[in-house]
């Protein structure tokens, strides 16, 4: 392993990213969605996706230089077209637009067209919160789930997120992915030539596997079995029918440079707590978690990346060394060098 600081990798990742054809404000938008994704102690969504990331930026997959626009709007909604760029500078623009929208209307809906994978969907929704309000996250992803008993994909693995703010502390942010794992966990066992555990994934047969390899080119298992399927068309719905965007089948991988854009979408809710329960939201949430945390052997969710992000912060991150490698050698062939 060799360790880095924040802003060393932050760095790294935006002269890879502006060596791909880039723009410079979208690559530090996608380089420090990726180290927070690592800070965190989520490698599947931090710097493995980086390289992967530049290819499709070099192919033109991925529009390097798009500029987020509104699409439409009303007074508690706005669409916003990331025009097949990354997601995290539409999602950005398109929650940072809400906010005052959500103050003013009681709450506000978003929906980002036309975008790509959205990375730890769990910090989109905790940057909302920190402003007092209530959040939540949908986004769709390549098809990588079956229907329940059916064997081919359709689904992506299709995360669900939540954040609200507290009296005292950082946010309650609950994030999950409606497979068993997220499937960036399944790339990250190729990339490392480890094999993953039993349950996490089928082969093309439908058969339980441990092979990431034949697990990519079969389905995940969703999380809860029927019901977890039957959520992920839920989130389906919600972020690419509602948006206008590619659902699962019809979408091409994040992970290679090949083919049009993903064109996938995300949607967000807004809510300004203080338009439902006046000024006690925050002591009623206080009650429920001193519920939780009263009892011996329990924790809120989220509680381990606060603690692996301060540990981050102090000490650096971990890159695997082969990745690391990589990275250098991206930089080292950039004109700048």
């Amino acid at each position: 392993m060799t360790r880095q600081t924040i802003e060393q990798a932050r760095k790294l990742a935006v002269s890879v990213l502006c060596n791909s054809n880039v723009s410079q404000t979208n690559a530090e938008a996608v380089a420090s969605a990726l180290v927070a994704a690592e800070a965190d102690g989520l490698a599947s969504h931090g710097l493995a996706r980086l390289i992967a990331y530049a290819d499709q930026a070099a192919s033109g997959k991925v529009d390097g230089e798009a500029k987020p626009r509104i699409r439409d709007q009303a007074a508690a909604a706005l669409a916003v077209d990331a025009g097949h760029g990354f997601a995290f500078p539409a999602i950005r623009y398109g929650l940072e637009q809400a906010v005052a929208r959500a103050r003013s209307a009681g709450s506000c809906v978003v929906g980002i067209s036309h975008s790509h994978h959205a990375g730890v969907l769990g910090h989109h929704v905790e940057a909302v919160a920190e402003q007092g309000l209530v959040a939540l996250g949908f986004s769709n992803s390549p098809a990588a789930m079956a229907p329940w008993g059916g064997r081919e994909g359709v689904f992506g693995t299709n995360p669900i997120a939540f954040a609200s703010p507290r009296t005292s502390g950082p946010p309650l942010v609950i994030d999950l992915s409606l497979s068993h794992v997220a499937r960036g966990k399944v790339m990250l066992a190729k990339q490392r030539g480890e094999a993953i555990p039993e349950g996490w994934a089928l082969d093309a047969e439908g058969r339980s596997t441990t092979d990431p390899d034949a697990a990519l080119v079969g389905t995940m298992v969703p999380l809860g079995g029927a019901k977890g399927a039957a959520l992920a068309l839920m989130v389906e719905i919600l972020s690419a029918s509602l948006t206008g965007s590619n659902h699962g089948f019809e979408a091409s991988s994040f992970f290679d440079p090949k083919g049009a854009p993903p064109g996938i979408g995300q949607s967000f809710v807004l809510i300004d707590p203080q338009r439902l329960a006046g000024p006690d939201f925050l002591a009623r949430l206080d009650v429920l978690l001193e519920a939780i945390e009263g009892q011996p052997d329990t924790r809120l969710p989220g509680q381990r990346r606060y603690r692996l992000r301060a540990k981050a912060a102090s000490d650096g991150i971990d890159i695997n060394d082969s990745l690391f490698a990589d990275i250098r050698k991206r930089v080292a062939n950039s004109p700048a060098h």
